[in-house]
């Protein structure tokens, strides 16, 4: 007698079919633009913003005014932490 189950490789059919599908949507999801959405802004870093004035990552403190750009030395045993603008 033969041994043949096509209720078995039915059943692997529609797996890979819905794995695809699956696939396929969440690529799609991430890779189309939404509608109706502006595009976020890049972040961008206190240094790198022009309407911050002043920044410090509490080692160092950086200004920016006319004469361009002007920063404090760290000081010995410090440890820095993330930019992060104090004065707009």
């Amino acid at each position: 007698m033969a041994d043949f189950r096509p209720d078995r490789s039915r059943d692997a059919a529609f797996a890979w079919i819905a794995a695809a599908a699956t696939l396929a949507t969440v690529l799609v999801a991430h890779v189309a633009p939404a509608r109706g959405t502006a595009p976020r802004p890049v972040a961008t870093s206190p240094a790198e913003d022009p309407g911050c004035r002043e920044w410090t990552d509490s080692c160092r403190v950086c200004t920016r005014d006319g004469d361009g750009l002007h920063c404090s030395t760290p000081g010995f045993a410090c440890q820095r932490e993330a930019l992060r603008c104090t004065r707009r």
